[in-house]
């Protein structure tokens, strides 16, 4: 997996997963990268520094006093501004929309998103699950497909 900081031509910045570079190259190909903030489909990389670790890097980072460590009582928290509300909200509603106006096809999403693609069944709007493999085989293969928004206080 390789993480993009990306930006949209409007200049809004954010990141995004890909199983490699060809995999955002094909996406952004597709116009299937798009901005969180605005939805424009015009995204490119933005300039980013390699992680490198050398000896040295090390050593000093060994040295370096080291951040407390969370405990049962302490746990990380964050305000966020009322732009980053409306946008969790908006993603919260995208995801009802989509879990309620679509079948739920569990752990046979592949299959099910492969038989549509090849027109062995009738196009559904579905709802799954599939391994990072397999969403790498499907998106090699064509078929187009979005991964449903999580937030975090859901995993909580």
């Amino acid at each position: 997996m390789i993480r993009y900081t990306l930006a949209c031509d409007k200049g809004h910045q954010f990141e995004s997963w890909f199983a490699d570079s060809s995999a955002y190259d094909k996406q952004a190909k597709r116009k299937l990268v798009s901005c969180p903030v605005c939805g424009s489909a015009k995204v490119d990389k933005t300039i980013m520094a390699p992680r490198v670790s050398t000896s040295k890097k090390r050593a000093k980072t060994a040295e370096a006093p080291v951040a407390a460590e969370h405990t049962p009582e302490s746990a990380p928290v964050a305000m966020i501004s009322p732009q980053e509300q409306e946008f969790r909200t908006k993603l919260k509603e995208l995801r009802e929309h989509l879990t309620k106006n679509s079948d739920n096809v569990g752990k046979k999403f592949p299959e099910e998103a492969r038989k549509m693609h090849y027109g062995e069944i009738e196009h559904r709007s579905i709802y799954g699950e599939a391994t990072p493999k397999d969403a790498k085989e499907m998106l090699d293969e064509g078929i187009e497909f979005s991964p449903i928004p999580a937030l975090p206080d859901e995993r909580n």
